[in-house]
């Protein structure tokens, strides 16, 4: 447990931040309560570190023991039996079923949503996927990654990888894989952006629903923090994730199936393409729609709609009920 703040005023809001003990999830919570602070410069901060079963086991394919949720769901019971009063999510990691008495209370600014090729050290940079050598070996533990570098790629051999970011960098330098996929916004968090080997445009890979975005999730039945918390959300990337969430809820995907999404917004409401791939990579489907910045829950709906009239739910089904 880590104290960020703390002040004598009794009156002052009391954030108490449930969080996974990795770097890039303190760093998350860190980020968080550095908002907090600037909103409410007397309020006290104080992060409450969770190891998660994600982080305990570190063999086992993630679908293979609740998929992203294995990262979430004790961050969760932390704050529903009062450990914390809140906690902060790699959006992209956090299920879309709601849980009773949880919300979803604010989304900060967004970051980069791309993925990134990451070499070796001695590697220099790539111009495309094209550039990898024929066969690589490419280390992701995600079906969406591993499908999208095989619908381009049909050659490369896809291998599964755990880890956070730094036993994968030093899992690529050791000779295990010939490159890896990781988000660009976490390798920029922890200052690693120079590793960024060829950075994965969304509208060519697509990213993860909610990828870059950080979301922050407190109690239904806590108004104060509830209000305190609405003075770091963005409007912007709030209705761009919940565009994106609502997809994913609709196609009952999850982190199971091949799904990827990436919501932008446009002079007079927001657009959102998205892509369900077989795990070969050889089918791949597609659709995109426009909205209204009122309708983020109808933009969702109606693209995930079109991927299912499409055959989608042939795919989503192979790989299980996701959340």
């Amino acid at each position: 447990m880590t104290v960020i703040q703390v002040k004598s005023d009794v009156s002052a809001p009391r954030f108490r931040i449930a969080t996974r003990a990795s770097r890039l999830a303190l760093w998350q919570a860190g980020h968080i309560a550095h908002l907090l602070r600037a909103a409410d410069a007397i309020c006290e901060v104080e992060l409450v570190e969770i190891r998660s079963t994600g982080d305990r086991d570190q063999r086992q394919p993630l679908r293979e023991f609740g998929g992203q949720g294995a990262f979430t769901s004790e961050i969760r019971a932390a704050v529903r039996d009062g450990r914390a009063n809140l906690a902060v999510h790699s959006l992209k990691d956090l299920p879309t079923q709601p849980v009773d008495g949880l919300t979803l209370a604010a989304v900060p600014a967004r970051g980069s949503v791309c993925d990134a090729l990451v070499m070796p050290l001695s590697a220099g940079k790539l111009d495309s996927i094209a550039d990898l050598p024929e066969h690589s070996r490419v280390g992701t533990g995600s079906p969406r990654r591993q499908s999208q570098l095989l619908h381009h790629r049909p050659d490369l051999k896809t291998l599964e990888i755990r880890g956070n970011v730094e036993t994968r960098l030093r899992k690529l330098d050791d000779g295990d894989y010939d490159a890896v996929v990781l988000a660009v916004a976490g390798l920029t968090r922890l200052g690693l952006a120079d590793r960024i080997s060829l950075e994965l445009p969304p509208g060519e890979f697509f990213p993860a629903v909610g990828q870059g975005a950080l979301g922050i999730e407190c109690r239904s039945d806590d108004p104060s923090i509830i209000e305190a918390i609405l003075a770091i959300d963005d409007e912007s990337t709030h209705r761009a994730v919940r565009t994106e969430r609502t997809l994913l809820a609709e196609l009952r995907g999850g982190c199971h199936a091949p799904v990827g999404a990436w919501s932008a917004r446009k002079e007079r409401g927001e657009s959102l393409e998205a892509v369900v791939l077989s795990q070969d990579g050889r089918t791949r489907i597609s659709a995109a729609g426009e909205g209204t910045f009122e309708n983020p829950d109808t933009l969702g709906q109606l693209v995930a709609r079109q991927l299912l009239k499409r055959g989608a739910d042939k795919i989503v089904n192979q790989h299980g009920e996701g959340f």
